[in-house]
């Protein structure tokens, strides 16, 4: 049995300014007892024995003296103090960092009795409590943070998602001046849960499995039941709930002079396996690494041309930047540790230029770009820092 923990986050202050930044920790989800368990082979989530005191320490990169939560100082430039060669704003700002452990990208309200299928094991009871454990920090930070002017929400991967799940409650409850979310390689691709049209809609089993997992939510259902799908469509008109990718347009009506920012790398292989692997036998089964990875990427690339860039170039405030690949994380998300190799060379852009332009209270049009060039992010793509931090973590 998985144990109970109480909710924590943990907040970096300031002095002498009132703009915040919400960051929600990444790192995967669970949805079954193999995923849940932590299964060898099977992806899954990340902190399942819950959240120490001691959890965010460091957010310094540089402070070696602190290997415990090094971690954590590798997030993001976003989250960095002092970075020591990609400062950006946020990292001098008020900082609520949200850790991440009840494995349902910060949007479940469930708790779930996963069997063993091999009957080796007892059941595993897991609480996705990620809903009720956001809605705790939000009344925490109005009740002991000033009103900020700027606020940002951002996360990458299960956070990003998160960050985009909770924009909108975190948004209205805290009256800021300027808000901007950024959500790094969190999409949520467009995938009716009224059909059954996996080949058009490569991201419908996984929505489907998931809300199952982690709410009481029924695609056209009671829209009175008390769940964390209808809540969203409560407060966020425009919001349908048969595609939770209407939320894009939704958010952009919702809040039209907010700066608001997608990106991934078009060769992310990591969450393209949370979104595919399990659901397609021609991918689970592929013995080829290569072969797989490949399969991956298709239905990636499939859902970002047909189910997320068209919604989104249907509102006027949603910026989005995608490159192809960074050797580093299995190409996923375009901000942790650093900037670096984001650039998307054949329009002469790099990360900071997307960043930049969704973090700008003075406002301007959103930076939209794709990267087409299939050769150049595969050249000289990598250095030593990287292996350093990696070996360290």
């Amino acid at each position: 049995m998985r144990q109970w923990h109480p909710v924590q986050v943990f907040v970096y202050r300031v002095p002498d300014t009132n703009n915040t930044l919400f960051y929600f920790e990444g790192g995967g989800a669970c949805w079954d007892y193999e995923s849940c368990s932590g299964q060898a082979g099977v992806r899954g989530a990340r902190n399942p024995n819950g959240i120490p005191d001691n959890y965010v320490q460091n957010i310094n990169l540089l402070d070696f003296s602190n290997m415990a939560n090094l971690a954590t100082a590798a997030v993001s430039p976003l989250i960095y103090t002092h970075h020591p060669y990609n400062q950006f704003k946020t990292g001098e700002w008020n900082l609520v960092y949200v850790p991440y452990c009840t494995g349902d990208i910060y949007v479940g309200d469930k708790t779930e009795v996963y069997a063993d299928s091999a009957g080796n094991n007892p059941p595993l009871i897991w609480h996705h409590n990620g809903l009720r454990n956001v809605q705790a920090v939000v009344s925490w930070v109005k009740n002991n943070l000033k009103k900020p002017k700027q606020m940002a929400v951002a996360g990458c991967s299960a956070g990003s998602i998160g960050a985009l799940l909770n924009y909108s409650k975190l948004r209205g409850h805290m009256e800021s001046s300027y808000g901007y979310l950024v959500d790094d390689s969190g999409p949520l691709y467009d995938a009716p849960l009224n059909s059954n049209n996996t080949v058009d809609y490569p991201s419908l089993p996984l929505h489907q499995e998931v809300l199952d997992s982690w709410t009481m939510f029924t695609p056209g259902g009671d829209p009175n039941a008390e769940n964390p799908i209808n809540m969203l469509r409560a407060i966020t008109p425009g919001f349908d709930t048969n595609r939770l990718a209407s939320l894009y347009a939704a958010l952009s009506s919702k809040f039209p002079a907010d700066r608001l920012g997608l990106t991934h790398f078009l060769a992310d292989g990591n969450f393209s396996s949370y979104s595919y692997e399990r659901f397609y036998p021609d991918i689970g089964d592929e013995p080829d690494a290569d072969v797989k990875l490949a399969k991956l990427r298709a239905k990636w690339q499939q859902d970002t041309h047909n189910n997320l860039i068209p919604l989104l170039e249907q509102t006027h405030n949603w910026s989005y930047y995608f490159p192809l690949y960074r050797n580093f994380n299995e190409s996923h998300c375009t901000s942790i540790l650093d900037f670096e190799y984001g650039e998307i060379a054949e329009l002469n852009l790099n990360l900071y230029d997307f960043m930049h332009n969704v973090v700008n209270y003075q406002g301007g049009a959103p930076l939209r770009a794709v990267e087409t060039d299939p050769v150049s992010d595969y050249q000289n793509n990598h250095n030593w820092f990287y292996d350093l931090v990696g070996g360290l973590l």
